[in-house]
């Protein structure tokens, strides 16, 4: 199977919505703990700056596998920004990851970031262990998070300096 990755657009939220909703309903490895909508997605697109970017998965069958976004945080300095990952469950361990974190990386240095702060729960291994292997080195955690349904979690911040 080969991928390709390109910049995310309106017409991509429906399979993006489709790979997030089958993560959320697995559980335990995202902060999302209801449903999105496609239309949820296009607005978070829509209203993302600048300082944003979007990118997504597509395999040969034309269907999203994955996708990643970049963009502000408020408890961040001005120079680092947030990094969002997912990958269609199954489909992980092929490469979807390494190659939506090229494009990413890219367009981080592209918007002047210094460093890429990823924000994990502590309890999802896949998700630590794949920063870990793009290089983000832990700097410091949130204890007793508590999610939109009421579950309690600690988090894991991971950072990645682009110099």
């Amino acid at each position: 199977m080969s991928i390709t990755i390109r910049p995310a657009q309106a017409q991509d939220a429906h399979g993006m919505a489709e790979v997030l909703n089958e993560i959320i309903e697995i559980g335990g490895t995202t902060a999302y703990t209801d449903p999105v909508t496609p239309d949820y997605l296009v607005g978070r697109m829509s209203e993302a700056t600048d300082a944003s970017a979007w990118h997504v998965a597509i395999d040969d069958s034309g269907d999203c596998v994955g996708f990643q976004w970049i963009t502000t945080a408020a408890y961040l300095p001005p120079e680092a920004c947030e990094i969002a990952t997912f990958a269609k469950a199954g489909q992980t361990g092929l490469g979807i990851g390494t190659k939506l974190f090229a494009a990413t990386k890219a367009a981080a240095i592209s918007l002047g970031y210094s460093w890429i702060n990823a924000n994990i729960r502590s309890d999802n291994d896949s998700g630590l262990a794949y920063y870990t292997a793009k290089g983000f080195k832990d700097y410091d955690r949130q204890i007793g998070i508590e999610l939109a349904n009421g579950h309690v979690v600690d988090k894991t911040l991971k950072r990645f300096d682009l110099s």
